[in-house]
């Protein structure tokens, strides 16, 4: 057993496992892709940063409102019938978003088209989260997930890295906008026959009928509350992120400060995935054994410090390597919390801890969005950025202050 769960492509043995990569390096690919094109797309209809903070906040409003639905559906209901209806919601999203762009339709109605088909991919992405999280666990032997968590996590980054960069290229070419929501919509039907060669077996959940409707919706969220170290952890990562979120405000970075376009936006956007890429590759070979929870506070920390430099920066040499360590100190945060979730979970919740987990993520990142929008449309992008970057410090030093057990947490694997 030692040798196994020491083995670097451990993970990589189980066939599941890797059908399940494809989906998500192939979604995730597309997903990022029409993600650069949109942000450019806002801004230049509206020129206004705020708008870029609404793009972030039409998608989190789903993954909040439905939590405890969605939760509870991915403890009921097989979970990968789930994702393959995200991945045809999101087949008409592309096809929508494709058919804005070449009727002009913004130019009569603005953004808000745009708004109304995020609401709805928003939406798919809420009931899908928390079915994708709690299906990990279950394509692979425990003594594998540490290792399945670090390569799913690179497989995520690499796709990260990719997308923005091609995004950003073929929206530079004639009719670009319409070629990127067309490859968006390609991608996604490949994450659709990923998905349907995962056997059917693999991950229909445990039934849950423990406690009445109200209080098995609820016990994802009671859950998480009694566990000292999983509040923590899911908490830090939503205010560090929160405040710390610089991602937001890069299409203003790369049109008004940096001067670099679409096509650095693209390079900008891939930055911190590359750096999170590394770390994760680097955690598959050299697994965190020992303090864990002093590694993740140290990861956000330096997160912080880093976001705080790239928003001091007017050089785009300078940004783009500080958003190279934004990433790798993220992924740390990533790691731990995503393996202290899924491990410190009974099979049967995982579904609406999991949706926990994720609302958390989402305000951390869509709503961080809105926040960084909202502070760059008072303050400008390059005070908001900076004071982000102290406010995550900030949330550090109370972490350690407030949640002992989770800094004095050592092994992943209990």
């Amino acid at each position: 057993m030692a040798k196994t769960q020491a083995a670097p492509f451990a993970a990589f043995h189980h066939r599941d496992f890797c059908f399940f990569q494809l989906m998500r390096f192939t979604g995730t690919l597309g997903q990022q892709m029409q993600s650069v094109a949109i942000g450019w797309q806002v801004y230049a209809i509206t020129g206004r940063a705020i708008d870029l903070g609404y793009v972030g906040l039409v998608q989190f409003l789903p993954a909040l409102s439905l939590a405890l639905v969605t939760g509870h559906v991915a403890d009921l209901v097989d979970r990968r019938l789930i994702l393959i209806v995200q991945n045809l919601i999101l087949l008409a999203c592309a096809a929508a978003l494709y058919w804005l762009t070449r009727s002009q339709m913004t130019a009569s109605y603005g953004v808000y088209p745009i708004y109304a088909v995020l609401l709805v991919l928003g939406t798919a992405r809420a009931f899908a989260a928390p079915a994708a999280q709690a299906l990990l666990p279950s394509l692979v032997p425990s003594q594998d997930f540490s290792n399945a968590v670090a390569w799913s996590s690179t497989t995520w980054q690499v796709a990260t890295i990719l997308g923005p960069a091609l995004g950003g290229f073929i929206f530079g070419w004639k009719d670009g906008a319409a070629l990127v929501y067309s490859a968006f919509g390609a991608l996604v039907g490949l994450a659709l026959v990923s998905n349907l060669l995962i056997r059917r077996q693999s991950f229909v959940p445990k039934r849950d009928d423990s406690g009445t409707r109200w209080q098995r919706l609820l016990a994802g969220v009671h859950y998480v509350r009694a566990n000292q170290i999983l509040f923590g952890a899911i908490s830090l990562d939503l205010f560090a992120v929160l405040l710390g979120g610089a991602v937001a405000l890069l299409p203003v970075y790369a049109r008004d400060i940096l001067h670099v376009g679409p096509l650095g936006l693209g390079i900008l956007r891939s930055a911190p995935s590359v750096g999170a890429a590394a770390m994760a590759i680097f955690l598959a070979f050299r697994p965190l054994k020992r303090r864990a929870g002093k590694s993740m506070l140290a990861g956000v920390f330096v997160f912080g410090l880093a976001t705080c430099v790239f928003g001091l920066s007017t050089n785009f040499y300078l940004s783009l390597s500080m958003l190279v360590i934004i990433g790798a100190a993220d992924l740390i945060s990533v790691y731990v919390r995503q393996t202290l979730v899924q491990l410190r979970t009974p099979e049967s919740m995982r579904g609406r801890v999991s949706a926990v987990n994720q609302v958390f993520i989402g305000a951390s990142n869509e709503l961080g969005e809105f926040e960084s929008g909202m502070t760059a449309n008072w303050w400008g992008a390059i005070p908001a950025t900076i004071i982000g970057g102290l406010g995550t410090l900030v949330v550090v030093a109370l972490w350690a202050w407030k949640f002992p057990k989770l800094r004095d947490a050592d092994e992943l694997n209990v």
